[in-house]
């Protein structure tokens, strides 16, 4: 099964200190990647009437914080997408917003400093991850999920 992981994060600041070179980075990573992924593996998958697109969100996609808004943009949008998309996809498929949780990352740790060592770390949230991600079906089709952990 292929899979294709990117992100796109900013370094916290509020918006108006945030270079439209940096801007552009995140939308074109988190948005437009996500689109152009769609638009390349979706129509096989359409074609087989099978298959879950599950799109990497955030609990900024669903809700905001000072100095991550171009990130926080960028996940709502991401939001908004899979849900139309799941509008769109035929009987059988399934397309799911997925937050990963709190992950210590390096874009964690640059947001939260120190206190990042006290979330899980990428390994572990592997663990608990792929089993959950590998068990969606159509019947979650629309969902907005999060990583239980």
């Amino acid at each position: 099964m292929p899979v294709s992981l990117e992100r796109g994060a900013v370094k916290p600041a509020p918006l108006w200190e945030v270079p439209a070179k940096e801007c552009q980075a995140v939308v074109d990573v988190n948005l437009n990647g996500t689109i152009n992924i769609i638009r390349h593996f979706v129509p096989p998958m359409i074609q087989k009437r099978a298959g879950i697109i599950v799109n990497f969100s955030s609990a900024w996609g669903r809700s905001t914080s000072p100095d991550v808004a171009p990130y926080c943009a960028t996940k709502w949008a991401v939001e908004g997408l899979t849900q139309s998309l799941s509008q769109e996809l035929p009987q059988g498929m399934a397309a799911v917003a997925l937050n990963p949780g709190i992950i210590h990352t390096e874009m964690l740790e640059t947001c939260f400093g120190e206190s990042a060592a006290a979330y899980t770390p990428l390994q572990q949230w592997v663990q608990s991850a792929v089993p959950y991600i590998l068990n969606l079906g159509a019947r979650d089709n629309g969902r907005q999920l999060t990583v239980p952990g």
